[in-house]
Order: structure tokens, then C-alpha cells, then sequence
């Protein structure tokens, strides 16, 4: 086998096990890194040196400065000024808003804040707004090259293969077109989400679980005369007996000893079974006052396919779940029978340990408690809104290097106490660090080995008679099909090396194509797993997979014309001599 034939197998096998999301991306990157070093394809020093490549520790400090800004009171007032009975003005204040925050900042950071106050909207149901809220955060995101991590990692490959970094607003023209034009598609296919303000299983959606104990003086009376019936926002679903279940349950059911009943409910409404004489409730010995965490199961979780005695959830996480919810389907079963799906939300009773575990990060897509990062009071938050606009537009100015800017900031959030060594140290992302740095390797090996230039030849192969227009288009849905089916990161590893030796081999200048890479893995919007803030509002809304497709096709669709005409127009396909 030769080496060429070896390094096609070695990707093509980590792309197969990409998409079966059953070991974490960051671990097959990492191998496949040690795998070619091992392999002679690739020498230590330059295997290293990609680690510490400047475009990646400038999206390291970002990421971590961020936090910062997470923690302001800037997202939360946003949400304040959307109760309004016009839809397509929300909308449209929403869209914008969230473009606009999630190109400076982290958008996953922005969904998360403002999926609560959405969900306390007066006048429209959260699946009518969450949705477009992912939508424009991936939108805003284009916008300039710190809207999304893939914009700074395409720019770190960029560097590394000698080319003219990219400048920070070199694609604003394209992502202010493409934002424009998704808001009035997120305006009319709003319209078409289903409207589950009034649905009962919206107002019911988790599912709790508790046990009539052994001396319960419910035992031996009906559901009705336990008051089992007249709960608020608290319904009993189905009582299980000896391994049997009795559903529906009818008021004269008479409770016995062992019972377990399990509940569709507002998990606001915990009280009421906390009160309750005679029922013990799942995990509550382990609540003594603290607050509830509220996270949802990421697509790459290894808790994904287990059930909660399976995973050994609790001596996990040191984490007590209280309560399930699977969008708005009613659950079945018992907690503890429940197997884990990708999206799922859980309602735990965080330990003292469970915000120091650093496989939260991998496992969850999103922690929505407060005190997971407590809010900085208004002076604080004005000052770090002001330290990190401050730095971004001394670095826009070519006043001061934007590393430096942010290694400087990051010092002063803790030294005045903003940021603590714990919480960095919690949150310091570095799965992206190893997929990056393991990206740059095997995307020299692509090039040095020729197979980077051998699947351009099939791509043009696909696409030749359109000539350069042909090889741009395929790059470009070669792409967008990678960030659908994995990680938007790890589409654009895979797809630079490509795109970079199509446009030697024409002799025309990369920049479009590397253009096609960026947007191209940021147009993930069929699928609930494609990008984690669909993930993140996937249960929250109460979606279904169809819910997607109603308004992620369209808005593919109109993105994809955008980008494809805008590209080369801003970016002409000139030759390299020229």
C-alpha cells in the first residue's frame, strides 16, 4: 500500500467514525495526529508546532474572555425588549440583535441567555422564537472573523500555509448580505413553526418521579383522595406496580406501598411533592437548597444510548436528575428506565463537585444555571463590556495585536478578581485546542502527500466542465454536506486542504475558495445536531425534527445563492500572477 493510498484510508476512517458520534471528535483527531507521527508521514517538531500556532492561542484567549462577557448583564436586558404582540417586528429585533452579539462574542453563550427570557415571552410561544434565535446566532456568526471559532481556525490554516492572514471584516460585505437575507426568510418561515403556547405537553413537559414509601399514609387510598388529581401544573401520567404499568390511571386507583408514580409537570412545581406526606421523590436527599440545573445531552455525549443506572449518572457527574424531557413527548417508564437521547434535557441536583467536573463540557451541550457563572453586577459588566470593545477596536485600528490585547485583558479580569483560575480552568476548551492543532498536521500531510490534490481531481472530476465556477461550487457543498453530517469545525479541517490545492492547481488566488470553506461550514441548519445551538433549542422549544426542515430548507436554499453569487464577486477568481 502506498503511503498515498494509507493517508486516504486513515481519513476516510476517521470521517466514518465522525459520524457515528460515538467517540469524541477531539480523541479520533488526536489519534489520527499520533497515528501519522508514529507512521513517519509527519515529523515531531513540526507535529508540535501546530499546537502552538498564533491564530489558535488568539482563539483560545477569545474563547476564555468571553466568559467575561457571558457573565455581563448585556444578554440578559436584550431579552427585556421583545415582549411585543408584532411578530415579524420580534423577529426581526431578535434576528438582528443576535447577529449582531454573536459576532463579537460567543453565540452559544447568547442562544443560552436568551433562551429563558424567550420562554417567558407574553406574547408568542418559545417555538415560535427559539428556533430563529439559533438560526440568526449561526447567521451572526459570518459576520466578522471572531462570529464563530471556525472563522479563526480557518484563518490559523490560512497563516500556516503562508498566505495573507484574514482580515476581520474581509467577509462583513458577505455575512451583512447573508444575515439580511436569512431575517426575512426567519420573518416568513416563523410563521410556519407550530405555534405550542397553548399545548398542554408544552406547559408539562418534563417527566418526575416518585415512590409511595412503605408507611405512606397514602397507601390503601384512591388517587383522587390523595389529591393526586387537583395538582398545579403537575399531572399523574402512570403508576408502576411490580414491574407493570396502569395508564391510564383512573381516579378510584387505589395507591400501595412501593408504587411509583411518575409525573408530567413544571419542575417549578417540585414543591408540591416536596410537601407531599408519604411519597419520596427521585433524588430528594440529595436537594438541600441549592439551586436546580437545567442541561441538555450533547449528540456526542457518552451517556448517549445508557440509561441512568447504566451511566452511573450520579457517581458520574456528582449530579442527582430530578427530571427528564424529550421535547414534547410524553416519556414512559420511570427515570431510571429511561434510555439517554441526544437533546434530551435533564433537571439535576447539582453536588458540591459537579461544576468542577470537566467532562460537563463534553457531555452537555448547555448548563443554564445562574450560578454555574454568576452574574456580574452592572459596574463590573460595563467595565468588561468596555475592556473587551475597547480591545477589539484598538485591534481593528492596528493599534495593538489582538493577542496581546487579549492576553493583556484576560490579566486584568483576574487580577480584579472578574475571572477565577478555577473558572478558566473549567472552561478552558481544550477539545477545540487538540482538534485544531491535530487539523493543521494532517492538513500538511494532505498537501505534502499529494491526496489533498487527488480528491480535488475527483472533485473536478464531478464538477469540470464548469471549469473554476464548477471546482468553487463543489467546494463549497462539499462543505456544507461535512458540517451537516459532523462538526462544523471538523468540516472545515477536512475541507481546506482541498479547496487550498483546487485553487493552486487552477493558479488562481485560494481566497474564494477558502471563503467557500468559512461559510460553507457555517450553513448547518436541516439538522438539530449540525450545530449546538439547534441542539440547544431542540428541547426547549419542544421541536421536532420536521420543525427543522420546514424552515432550515429554505433558509439553506436562499444562503447558499447568497454566498455562491457574493463570493466571487467580492473575492474574483484572479491569477496568481496577476
Amino acid at each position: 500500500m502506498t503511503q498515498e493510498t494509507a493517508v486516504v484510508a486513515m481519513l476516510t476512517a476517521l470521517v466514518g467514525l465522525l459520524l457515528t458520534n460515538k467517540i469524541r471528535p477531539a480523541i479520533l483527531f488526536v489519534s489520527a495526529i499520533a497515528l501519522s507521527y508514529l507512521l513517519g508521514w509527519i515529523s515531531f517538531e513540526k507535529m508540535m508546532g501546530n499546537f502552538t500556532n498564533s491564530s489558535l492561542f488568539t482563539l483560545i484567549l477569545l474563547l476564555i474572555v468571553s466568559i467575561a462577557v457571558e457573565k455581563t448583564t448585556l444578554l440578559q436586558s436584550v431579552g427585556r425588549h421583545l415582549n411585543h404582540a408584532n411578530f415579524s417586528w420580534v423577529i426581526a429585533k431578535l434576528g438582528l440583535t443576535t447577529a449582531f452579539l454573536s459576532s463579537i462574542t460567543n453565540n452559544s453563550a447568547v442562544v443560552a441567555s436568551l433562551i429563558g427570557v424567550l420562554k417567558r415571552n407574553h406574547f408568542h410561544s418559545p417555538s415560535k422564537l427559539l428556533l430563529p434565535l439559533s438560526y440568526a446566532a449561526i447567521l451572526g456568526g459570518t459576520l466578522t472573523l471572531i462570529g464563530t471559532s471556525t472563522n479563526l481556525i480557518v484563518n490559523s490554516f490560512v497563516i500556516d500555509a503562508g498566505l495573507k492572514p484574514i482580515g476581520f471584516f474581509d467577509f462583513t460585505i458577505i455575512g451583512v448580505t447573508v444575515v439580511a437575507c436569512g431575517l426575512v426568510v426567519l420573518i416568513i418561515g416563523g410563521y410556519r413553526l407550530p405555534d405550542r403556547f397553548d399545548n398542554q405537553d408544552a406547559e408539562l413537559p418534563y417527566m418526575l418521579e416518585a415512590v409511595v414509601s412503605e408507611d405512606s399514609i397514602m397507601a390503601g387510598r384512591t388517587v383522587e383522595q390523595n389529591r393526586l388529581r387537583a395538582l398545579q401544573r403537575l399531572y399523574l401520567v402512570e403508576i408502576e406496580r411490580d414491574g407493570e404499568l396502569i395508564r391510564p390511571v383512573c381516579p378510584t386507583q387505589k395507591l400501595e406501598s412501593g408504587d411509583r408514580l411518575v409525573f408530567a409537570g413544571d419542575t417549578q412545581s417540585l414543591h408540591i411533592l416536596q410537601e407531599m406526606q408519604g411519597l419520596e421523590w427521585f433524588a430528594k436527599s440529595h436537594l438541600k437548597g441549592q439551586a436546580l440545573v437545567e442541561v441538555v445531552i450533547s449528540h456526542s455525549a457518552s451517556i448517549k444510548g445508557k440509561t441512568l443506572k447504566e451511566c452511573a449518572f450520579r457517581e458520574k457527574f456528582d449530579a442527582a436528575v430530578v427530571a427528564i424531557r424529550r421535547g414534547n413527548e410524553q416519556l414512559s417508564g420511570g427515570l431510571g428506565q429511561i434510555t439517554l437521547r441526544a437533546g434530551d434535557t435533564l433537571m439535576l441536583v447539582p453536588g458540591k463537585g459537579f461544576e468542577q467536573h470537566r467532562k460537563n463540557v463534553r457531555e452537555f451541550v448547555m448548563i443554564s444555571d445562574a450560578n454555574v457563572s454568576a452574574q456580574l453586577d452592572s459596574r463590573q459588566s460595563k467595565l468588561v463590556l468596555i475592556g473587551f470593545i475597547s480591545t477589539l477596536a484598538l485591534a481593528f485600528t492596528s493599534t495593538i495585536d489582538l493577542t496581546k490585547g487579549l492576553l493583556a485583558l484576560l490579566v486584568l479580569f483576574i487580577v480584579s478578581g472578574v475571572l477565577s483560575l478555577d473558572e478558566i480552568k473549567r472552561r478552558f476548551p481544550i477539545e477545540l485546542a487538540l482538534i485544531v492543532g491535530s487539523a493543521l498536521g494532517l492538513a500538511n500531510i494532505m498537501v505534502d502527500n499529494g491526496v489533498a490534490q487527488m480528491l480535488g481531481d475527483s472533485l473536478l472530476a464531478m464538477f469540470g466542465d464548469w471549469g473554476i465556477l464548477g471546482a468553487f461550487i463543489a467546494v463549497y457543498f462539499f462543505t456544507l454536506v461535512l458540517t451537516e453530517l459532523i462538526t462544523n469545525n471538523a468540516a472545515a479541517a477536512l475541507a481546506f486542504p482541498i479547496a487550498y490545492s483546487i485553487a493552486i492547481g487552477y493558479g488562481v488566488d485560494p481566497r474564494p475558495f477558502i471563503m467557500a470553506v468559512i461559510f460553507g461550514a457555517s450553513a448547518s441548519f436541516i439538522s438539530p445536531y449540525g450545530y449546538q445551538t439547534n441542539l440547544m433549542v431542540y428541547s426547549a422549544g419542544n421541536y421536532q425534527f420536521s420543525d427543522y426542515l420546514r424552515i432550515g430548507i429554505p433558509l439553506s436554499i436562499v444562503y447558499s445563492m447568497v454566498v455562491l453569487v457574493m463570493i466571487p464577486m467580492v473575492f474574483p477568481f484572479t491569477s496568481l500572477g496577476s
